[in-house]
């Protein structure tokens, strides 16, 4: 399926020099989906930046980056994994400038978009260019490693962003990706082979890019004015029918489509289709996590950016230690009894933060939260992860990953999107901690009842009996971003 110059071996200087420029490449996009967060009040602050604009300040990322990630892949399938990753991290390098040059909060907003379109052509190269250029004994220990230090980038983000953000200004979060890129292009460039798909379909489906792309606009312009400009205003309706519209396009286009970006034909199986519902709850319920915990503490409790970033270290460093035994537990059980406990834990988790006060102490209201939450999450993840991406055939492995990365996205997008509007925060109360305090308790138990509801589809609909082990299983961290773009533990015959 792959050609590739070489067959590159892990202990080699040339198999080091492949991992460590995909590594510091996804890595760059680990740090943006976790420090931007943190940077949110002095954002909002410095650009006197209304909700609006603070959630598409999040929004306009992964709006982009979840539309188009599908089509990053089959352009590195199509024209060469190398080039097309270059291009990712040099395009994500320019957004950066531009974010960290920006003079007011839609010029920012315009060049995230820009940072996603970067981020979706360099996503799923990096994994890409590791499958197809290591030799085969070797494929599992260069994943592990990628995923493991991909894994470390996540949770050094938040302390590294919070301590710039305190300490000189939140447009270093943006900067420092220049330079790092720089660092990747040239190594890259030098050590990296090319690789590509002599299968892949000679036409791209960029019809179906842009009609997905375009209702996911309208439903998050849509319910993010809503809050502002009211239910029944023109613009509101006229953008949340568009959404509508272009979803329903999407799907009708992919069904008709002779070389689709997402073959619809994917969802007959049961496993893979009750693995992305429940991927769809639980990331709509992370996404509104980790859009509101952070801000909240550092509006309401009057928290520090560094010692905000860092208090959801245990999540991370959970997951670390655990993903990989939650797999194998998994593996021994069935997916259907973790992937119905982790995320009620979760839930647990989210009723206590909800319950955090106005200055709380870390030690005994926030830190006991954020380990119950690190541990539903890592019951949770690997399993899911590995359903979802075990439950088609090998010929759809790229495709049941990108599809699970998209949703993925999508939900987190939307939750920043709705979750605001669900909760009651108005126009520029994002900042004001009398607003946001109300507003961010009855936000987490939202995404509460979104995690158990989550739970409800996969007792219902997730497979019981156990999986089959693997010759050789791959030990994956699952990052709380997105989800990871190979099987972490297992694979399921089709159909499922």
């Amino acid at each position: 399926m792959t050609t590739a110059e070489t067959s590159l071996r892990y202990g080699q200087a040339a198999g080091r020099w492949v991992l460590f420029a995909t590594v510091l490449g996804s890595g760059v996009t680990f740090l943006d989906a976790t420090v931007v967060n943190i940077a949110l009040p002095k954002i909002g602050t410095d650009l006197e930046a209304s909700t609006a604009g603070l959630q598409w300040t999040i929004n306009g990322y992964t709006l982009s980056l979840a539309a188009l990630i599908l089509l990053g892949g089959s352009l590195g399938d199509r024209f060469g994994r190398r080039r097309i990753f270059v291009l990712g991290i040099s395009w994500f390098a320019i957004a950066s400038l531009l974010c960290g040059l920006a003079p007011d909060i839609w010029t920012l907003v315009a060049a995230r978009v820009l940072q996603g379109i970067g981020g979706a052509l360099l996503t799923p190269g990096s994994l890409a260019i590791l499958e197809a250029s290591f030799h085969p004994d070797d494929r599992a220990k260069a994943i592990g490693a990628w995923s493991g230090l991909g894994g470390i980038a996540g949770a050094l983000g938040p302390f590294l962003g919070g301590w710039l953000v305190e300490v000189a200004s939140w447009r270093l979060v943006f900067l420092i990706n220049v330079p790092l890129a720089a660092v990747v292009v040239l190594v890259a460039l030098r050590h990296v082979p090319e690789t590509r798909n002599p299968e892949a379909a000679r036409q791209l489906d960029f019809t179906g890019a842009a009609i997905g792309a375009l209702g996911l606009a309208g439903l998050s312009y849509g319910f993010t004015a809503w809050p502002s400009l009211g239910a029944g205003s023109p613009t509101v309706l006229a953008a949340l029918g568009v959404g509508v519209a272009g979803i329903a396009a999407f799907v009708l286009t992919e069904r008709r489509s002779r070389h689709p970006m997402l073959p619809l034909g994917v969802f007959a199986s049961r496993a893979f289709t009750a693995a992305n519902l429940v991927t769809f709850a639980v990331y709509a319920a992370l996404g509104g996590v980790f859009f509101l915990v952070v801000l909240n503490l550092q509006v309401v409790g009057g928290y520090s950016p560094v010692a905000a970033g860092s208090a959801m270290l245990p999540v991370t460093a959970l997951m670390l230690v655990l993903s990989a035994r939650a797999g194998a537990l998994g593996q021994r059980t069935g997916p259907r009894l973790p992937m119905t406990v982790g995320p009620i834990v979760c839930a647990v988790a989210l009723v206590l933060l909800s319950r955090i006060s106005a200055s709380p102490s870390y030690l005994t209201e926030v830190l006991p939260a954020v380990v119950v939450l690190g541990l539903g999450l890592s019951l949770t993840v690997a399993p899911l992860t590995a359903t979802a991406l075990g439950a088609l055939d090998d010929r759809y492995a790229g495709v049941a990953s990108g599809a699970n990365n998209a949703i993925a996205r999508t939900a987190g997008l939307l939750a920043v999107a709705v979750l605001p509007l669900v909760a009651g925060i108005g126009a520029g109360s994002l900042t004001d901690p009398a607003a946001l305090a109300p507003a961010y308790r009855t936000a987490m138990l939202v995404c509460a009842g979104l995690l158990v509801a989550g739970a409800v589809i996969a007792f219902a609909l997730v497979p019981g009996r156990p999986k089959p082990t693997p010759a050789s299983p791959v030990k994956v961290h699952c990052a709380v971003a997105g989800t990871p773009l190979h099987p972490v533990e297992c694979r399921e015959p089709s159909g499922r």
